[in-house]
């Protein structure tokens, strides 16, 4: 499995933005890829275009009416973006990408409501960036490294 995370500038400068303590933590482990693109609305970053191209890829993002999400039955496409941003943004961000679009969505379902405190979450049942990383890994039957990230995302949340 190979995870992008498709990120808002405005996070990068965030201390409670998540998807660096995934990078950080993924970057340990070698059957594992994980990069982070900063999203431009006026231009998309031609390798993440390329990626979408050559492989199957899935957004996790909620579906829309018109398009089923991929079920969770199914093995995992090779390819996973995650929009790394607050859900305003990711809204817009989606909206503005429409090679997004296409692709198959990939809607997580949590067993419980998110452990992140750092932010207000303004979905029911939403999960921050490093939270979903960790759903995925335990799809992809890798329990270890979800609890690793788990434990990760508590210590930050008490630094």
């Amino acid at each position: 499995m190979f995870i992008t995370l498709l990120t808002h500038a405005t996070e990068l400068n965030k201390t409670s933005n998540t998807g660096q303590l995934v990078l950080a933590v993924l970057a340990q482990q070698d059957a594992l890829s994980c990069e982070r693109v900063i999203w431009q609305r006026k231009l998309p970053c031609a390798t993440l275009l390329a990626r979408i191209n050559a492989m199957p890829s899935a957004l996790v993002y909620p579906s829309l009416d018109d398009q089923p999400p991929l079920p969770l039955t199914e093995p995992l496409p090779a390819h996973i973006i995650l929009l790394d941003a607050t859900w305003q943004q990711a809204r817009k961000m989606y909206n503005q990408s429409p090679y997004l679009h296409p692709l198959k969505h990939l809607e997580l379902k949590p067993e419980r409501a998110s452990q992140y405190r750092l932010r207000r979450n303004q979905r029911e049942y939403g999960l921050c960036t490093s939270e979903c990383v960790a759903q995925l890994l335990r799809l992809e039957n890798r329990p270890v490294l979800a609890e690793q990230l788990d434990t990760e995302l508590a210590l930050k949340q008490t630094r």
